[in-house]
């Protein structure tokens, strides 16, 4: 075959020789391999399936840990390159909503043929070829052909007693049907061993308006966030700690007509109750000054909710078509926490202590859909597309407080108590529309024209009360009232220039952010109002030099408006020692990200390979303002803007498989330095913080036989600030052992084990080493289809949770309650009918 472009500009055209060779001849320089496991197709990294050996009625999740790569940590977010994965689709299309986990927890590993990984361009960038920049780490799960069709499904039943708790039990059920291109799929999952949380991305659905914080933590992990702002705020939980029994359901229909029109709807149930009791130890120094704060809190969480969403698409003809996303949610949370703790000064003197009682009640209802409208005119590339953008959010709150509080100081104390009830209400909407226009310049350059509007209304409603004479609480606290109201516009034209031509792609372009405030303080009849004007630059090039190899370079810069229970100018004292107040005055933050990514494949040596540089810069960062009181050790935050935040991270990894023990050998590494700005009694210093780890895992199998991994993560974490005289840091090494062997194909033994040790510190409040032992023996009938099992877990009884961070000048230590030893008899179900066996 031969092919050639000709340009027809005159009456008679000449054509050059055309050299022809004899396939036979092209045969020769082709080398045919079966099997091969991973191959790269340009930006996406594909993964074959049946390459890597899982257990018999696996889900996706336990293939994904073994694809090279990929990890999937113990809360079950997943990471590939480096990267987390915020999209799992099932061939191109959501699978239960936006959620990762659904997919990798309920569909079979046996019914997937290849797992792609790539950056999921935005819609727009997809319609009009040219990058915008938007991207989402997206892992697609395509199905094998025979999977398609008929139904399969699992019913599972486990139950078993425990050491000093209740009985365990974990009971789900799962459905699912194909024929042609309607995909119907239902589950219910119930159960009280914690193996059904709310998901990794779910969780912040809960912890309500929250800043994000560069953290330093002994799992290397950055941008841990915690919330400031008015009570309304829910408690947050983290589900791998405490003891939870929960609910969780969901049904999803997609369908697809004439390849022209398709129909996606997935409503979703989940339910919570959760208790635990947590420690955690607070150091902070300033200067030769030290305090440590020991709380302990027992918390009862009860919540659920509800998720709804429906994604019609229509190709209404060649040239135009729509899409609409509608969404409808619902939060209810109840909860109840007590908490006692005291603080100690630098010579074990008391400087407070405090006893509160808190009661939590709020309902949340968000509403929000996305409509895309794409034409595109007779000239190739040249096209026109509207993209609008609606939500509407509401939230209505009750918080009931109680506390004691007494400040040690002189030899004097001083007790102040509080009886106080709040009552909430924030509602905010927000529109955004986005007008793109494409036009061909030349064959390699193409241009984009566009004007973005974005409009934000929101207000935010509080009043606090204290009992009266009556007993009823119908005494104002003026101090803790307040009704604000912030009114956001945000005008953007921008212009792109796109080349693409063989091996190099790139785009360079820019956007100008016109923002106007206006605030209003209605409480105390004052306004805010402030304009400003940021540019939005983007780049990105990408250079593919040769067969399975790329380099990619992307930059954009973008701001981050503040919330509204960051201006809002108002106190919050549920922990008297630890207060904080909103500020009016704040800026938008900017941002400048660079990227530098470079993957690779050698097919010949079945090896991988993947780098990645990511410069973080923000030069008008959000951040916490705290006064500490050196006597009582009283601290009041206030969010303000400053300068100089930055952070850097370089990840790195390779993989191969050795040829004569065929032994999969994973090796990656991280290292990430983060300097952000500390401020404390208005001075201000810089916290720097350096994380480095070190990730090794090996695997070798043989189907029916067995499969053994190996894995060590080992990290060391240093963090200086001008509050301390000496760095601080500790080091941490987590190693695990998975194994599986087989028995005549039908009984296999299932063992975990995992031993966690962490550097001893010299304020550490207890043991940080701990070790898990999890065993389960089961044997499979009827090809499979039945299985029959015992499990063990955590035979040695040390479950606990542990987590350390560094925050500037402070240390913090928490440790929660865990599910410790238990055991279970489990039977599942997995069914199929004749078609889908096949």
């Amino acid at each position: 075959d031969y092919v050639d472009n000709i340009e027809l500009n005159a009456a008679n055209v000449q054509l050059k020789s055309i050299p022809i060779t004899n396939k036979s001849k092209l045969l020769e320089n082709i080398i045919i391999r079966t099997g091969g496991s991973i191959k790269i197709k340009g930006d996406t990294t594909v993964y074959t399936a049946d390459s890597f050996n899982v257990g018999a009625n696996a889900n996706v999740e336990e293939l994904l840990k073994k694809l090279p790569g990929i990890q999937v940590d113990k809360n079950g977010e997943i990471k590939a390159m480096g990267e987390k994965v915020e999209k799992v689709l099932v061939d191109g299309e959501e699978f239960f909503g936006d959620d990762p986990g659904m997919a990798v927890k309920n569909l079979r590993a046996d019914a997937v043929k290849e797992v792609q990984v790539f950056d999921k361009k935005s819609d727009q960038a997809v319609f009009t070829g040219i990058d915008d920049g938007n991207t989402k780490k997206t892992i697609n799960l395509k199905l094998k052909e025979d999977k398609k069709k008929g139904y399969f499904g699992k019913l599972g039943l486990a139950g078993g007693a425990g050491e000093k708790i209740s009985n365990r039990f974990n009971n789900s059920f799962m459905f699912g049907s194909f024929k042609g291109k309607r995909k119907i799929s239902a589950f219910v999952l119930n159960g009280n061993t914690n193996q059904d949380g709310l998901s990794w991305q779910e969780s912040q659905k809960y912890s309500g308006d929250e800043m994000n914080f560069e953290l330093m933590d002994e799992d290397g992990i950055f941008g841990s966030s915690f919330s400031i702002g008015s009570s309304e705020e829910d408690v947050f939980i983290n589900t791998q700690n405490g003891f939870l029994r929960s609910v969780n359901s969901g049904f999803h229909y997609s369908n697809k007509w004439n390849d022209k029109h398709k129909l996606n709807i997935s409503p979703r149930y989940n339910s919570q109750d959760y208790n635990n009791e947590k420690t955690v130890l607070t150091k902070t120094q300033i200067g030769d000054s030290a305090f440590a704060e020991t709380a302990v809190t027992n918390q009862h969480i009860y919540r659920y909710n509800s998720k709804n969403s429906i994604i019609f698409d229509s190709q209404i003809d060649s040239a135009n078509s729509i899409k609409l996303t509608l969404k409808g949610d619902y939060y209810r949370n109840e909860s109840e926490e007590r908490t006692n703790g005291s603080t100690l000064g630098s010579n074990n003197n008391l400087k407070n202590e405090s006893s509160k009682a808190n009661f939590r009640k709020s309902d949340k209802t968000l509403f929000s859909g996305n409509l895309i409208f794409k034409h595109k005119f007779a000239k190739a590339r040249r096209t026109i597309s509207l993209n609008v953008d609606f939500a509407k959010r509401k939230n209505e709150n009750t918080s009931e407080l109680i506390s004691t509080n007494t400040a040690y100081y002189f030899g004097f104390s001083d007790t102040i108590s509080l009886n106080q009830k709040t009552f909430g209400r924030t509602e905010s909407n927000t529109l955004s529309s986005k007008l793109v226009y494409t036009e061909p310049l030349t064959k390699k350059w193409s241009m984009e024209l566009s004007y973005q509007l974005s409009l934000n209304k929101g207000d935010n409603d509080q009043k606090s009360f204290a009992p009266g004479t009556s007993s009823q609480y119908d005494i104002g606290i003026d101090s803790l009232t307040n009704e604000f109201n912030q009114q956001i516009s945000v005008h953007t034209p921008g212009a792109k220039f796109n080349y693409n031509f063989k091996k190099i792609k790139f785009n360079l372009g820019s956007g100008f952010g016109i923002t106007h405030f206006n605030l209003l303080d209605k409480t105390r009849d004052t306004n805010y109002i402030r304009d400003y004007i940021n540019i939005f630059p983007t780049a990105t090039f990408v250079y593919s030099y040769k067969s399975n190899h790329a380099l990619r370079i992307r930059y954009n810069g973008s701001n981050t408006q503040p919330t509204i229970n960051q201006l809002q100018p108002i106190k919050n004292n549920n922990n008297f020692f630890n207060r904080t107040e909103g500020n009016p005055n704040l800026r938008p933050s900017f941002a400048h990200n660079v990227e530098i990514t470079h993957n690779g494949y050698n097919f010949l040596k079945n090896m991988w390979n993947f780098q990645t540089l990511n410069i973080y810069f923000n030069e008008n960062a959000i951040t916490n303002s705290r006064s500490i009181d050196p006597v009582t050790g009283a601290i009041v935050s206030k969010p303000i803007n400053t300068a100089g935040n930055i952070s850097i991270t370089t990840w790195t990894g390779v993989g191969f498989k050795t040829k004569k023990h065929e032994i999969n050998i994973n090796l990656n590494g991280s290292i990430n330095y983060s300097r952000f700005a500390d401020v404390i009694n208005n001075v201000t210093s810089f916290s720097n913080t350096i994380t480095s780890g070190i990730n090794s895992g090996f695997s070798k199998s043989k189907k029916d036989k067995y499969d053994v991994s190996l894995n060590n993560e080992f990290s060391l974490n240093y963090n200086t600030n001008a509050q301390t005289k000496t760095a601080n840091t500790f080091r941490t090494n987590r190693s695990s052992i998975n194994a599986t062997f087989y028995y005549k194909k039908t009984w296999s033994i299932i063992s975990e084990y995992e031993f966690f040790a962490r550097q001893k510190l010299a304020f550490q409040t207890g043991q940080g080493n701990i070790q898990m032992l999890n065993v389960q023996l089961q044997k499979t009938f009827k090809n499979n289809e039945f299985t029959l099992y015992i499990k063990a877990r955590d035979l040695l009884n040390q479950n606990t949770g542990i987590e350390r961070s560094y925050y500037g000048n402070t240390f913090t230590e928490e440790r929660d309650q865990r599910l410790k030893r238990y055991f279970m008899l489990g039977f599942a179900w997995d069914f199929k009918n004749k078609t889908a066996k096949k």
